[in-house]
């Protein structure tokens, strides 16, 4: 078998090219730093069968980030038959130095000049043989975003491969203290042409107002309002036609099935494991809908701009701007934004960085406030209670690097690219939806499932009237009843603490009720100030066994993560006491 690995400069398009070759799945988007970790593939070129890595980006082969330490130990550790070189086609002024460090290495280099088209429609000409004669190894130009060129350097790439030798990159012959950017401005200057000045396009003009210190921050908001808005307008009757259809089921296929089978297993079986997932599995559609919205913000660059513009205020608080890229990406799931940091050097800044990334409001998060707000609040507030949210996760993560930043001092500059704006597409849009729809449904088909008949036994054993649930209950209602929290709601949180996605379906279990019918029970026994106590403590008491894993891998520390879980738990109860004992005390 042959080895090929994918290296270059974050935002190069590599994660893009990866999934263009092999057929994969991973995660794209427009702003740089967010592949830190390997992901591997395989592909049959010609007569090869061809593993692929998609390593993290690297800046040069002297980097001393986490991600780029990770990349520079697999090409020193790994047999590759080929490293190709992902460069953009719009910045080979500052990219083909790393072309340069490879070729120094005696490196089996493949060259690929992504992003062909974007530099074609700038006016900008590439002597590719030239450069190709120049660096000694083959040159192509493509753009896997669409496919073109790639046919031909699929061609090319098995007829290279079938003359290449495995080697390991042997780092000791990189010359120390080498001028590799003015080799690098020579070799630009000889095969690449480009206008004096590149005409203004949409991207100038639309940073204008996106860019805006006064404008910049009220734009970010009504974009993540749309988003919500749109979620709910579109996500609502397909969780209704997919909640009738499972009742259907039930009622027409499961009920008749188990009518003549013992009580208790029938109990188990439909009343229990049945009607919780089913709680669970309707937020599929809104889960699919709200990634696929996100993935067009992402595809578009739009990102990298709230990060440019969030900087000044992060720096206050002893973060930077990559902070704020790590929140966003904890929007979809904490365990990759806590990975993401590899991308700062500082460790210090890291551990600070770690600390507040478990106060975003991931998706296992949204499912239950999406539930909860469309119970109990107009269709009107449901939106700007779920933006509320969104802003107090971001609030609450600021005010705790605030509190800590005299104790994780950083003095790392910072600098972040601004990718082009770009048109999403359609295939990236689907599979960011269906990738995280379907890591859902395999949680679904596993933990939830577990999680949901464990929760159905302790509320049913030795008897409903006197349950293990009610004496667990009982023991957190003195914690839990200053805060607004029902007894009920207690053991949902307490196996939320294994996975967010259990709570629902724990809360169907528990309250006997699926569905609008658990809407409907929520609604009569909680009202809006006890259901946002709730919704408050949930966002903020504590993440998922993952994600405490992961910090605790990230750090390296158990006296950090230790700290992390019990900073999250005091800040919680603290929060949701502020705002139920204030909003009774105001008459609410």
């Amino acid at each position: 078998m042959k080895k090929i690995a994918l290296v270059g400069m974050p935002n190069t398009g590599k994660s893009t090219l990866f999934n263009r070759l092999t057929g994969g799945t991973a995660r794209v988007a427009n702003w740089p730093g967010l592949t830190v970790d390997i992901t591997t593939g395989k592909i049959l070129l010609g007569s090869f069968m061809v593993h692929v890595a998609d390593l993290p980006g690297i800046y040069d082969l002297e980097g001393g980030a986490e991600d780029e330490r990770l990349a520079h130990a697999f090409l020193a550790e790994t047999d590759l038959d080929a490293v190709v070189l992902v460069l953009n086609a719009m910045q080979l002024d500052r990219q083909l130095a790393l072309a340069l460090q490879l070729k120094a290495l005696g490196v089996s280099l493949v060259v690929l000049l992504n992003m062909a088209d974007e530099a074609r429609a700038a006016g900008i000409r590439i002597d590719l043989e030239g450069l190709s004669a120049e660096l000694a190894c083959p040159v192509y130009a493509v753009c896997a975003k669409h496919g073109e060129g790639m046919p031909e350097f699929n061609k090319r790439l098995a007829a290279y491969l079938r003359d290449s030798r495995p080697h390991r990159v042997d780092f000791s012959g990189l010359t120390a203290n080498a001028d590799w950017h003015a080799a690098e401005a020579d070799l630009f200057a000889r095969f690449v042409s480009r206008p004096p000045t590149l005409p203004a396009g949409p991207t100038e003009k639309l940073d204008r107002w996106v860019l805006h210190p006064l404008a910049g921050l009220p734009i970010f908001i009504v974009m993540m309002f749309c988003l919500f808005q749109l979620t709910y307008a579109i996500g609502s009757p397909l969780q209704d036609g997919l909640e009738y259809l499972l009742g259907t089921v039930k009622s027409a296929v499961l009920a008749p099935l188990a009518q003549n089978w013992p009580g208790f297993l029938s109990g188990f079986l439909v009343d229990g494991v049945f009607d919780g997932v089913t709680t669970v599995l309707t937020f599929a559609p809104i889960i699919f809908l709200f990634f696929s919205l996100m993935a067009v913000i992402e595809d578009s660059g739009y990102f990298s701009r709230a990060a440019f513009m969030m900087d000044g205020l992060m720096s206050r608080i002893g973060l930077d701007g990559r902070g704020f890229v790590m929140l966003m990406m904890g929007f979809g799931c904490n365990v990759p934004a806590l990975m993401g940091t590899r991308v700062i050097r500082d460790y210090k800044a890291r551990l600070l960085t770690m600390l507040i990334i478990p106060f975003s409001l991931c998706s296992a998060r949204l499912q239950i406030f999406l539930f909860l707000s469309g119970a109990l609040f107009s269709p009107t507030r449901a939106p700007w209670v779920l933006l509320s949210l969104y802003l107090a996760s971001i609030a609450i993560a600021m005010g705790s690097a605030l509190v800590f930043r005299k104790h994780f001092p950083s003095r790392e500059p910072f600098a972040l690219e601004l990718p082009p704006y770009r048109l999403p597409v359609a295939g990236h849009v689907w599979n960011r939806g269906w990738g995280e729809t379907r890591e859902f449904l395999k949680l679904a088909s596993t933990m939830i499932v577990t999680g949901v008949a464990l929760v159905w036994v302790l509320t049913h054993y030795p008897s409903e009237q006197a349950s293990l649930a009610g004496i667990i209950a009982d023991f957190f209602q003195p914690v839990l009843s200053p805060i607004g929290i029902q007894a009920e709601l207690s053991i949902a949180l307490l196996f939320g603490f294994v996975a967010k996605e259990i709570v629902l379906g724990a809360l169907s279990v528990i309250v006997g009720h699926e569905g609008a019918d658990l809407a409907t029970h929520l609604a009569n026994t909680l009202d809006g100030v006890s259901a946002y106590s709730f919704m408050l403590f949930t966002l903020i008491y504590i993440p998922c066994v993952s994600a405490i894993a992961t910090v605790r891998k990230e750090s390296k520390s158990l006296t950090f993560t230790s700290f992390s879980v019990l900073w999250s738990l005091s800040v919680a109860w603290v929060v949701s006491f502020v705002f139920y004992q204030g909003a009774r005390a105001l008459g609410f």
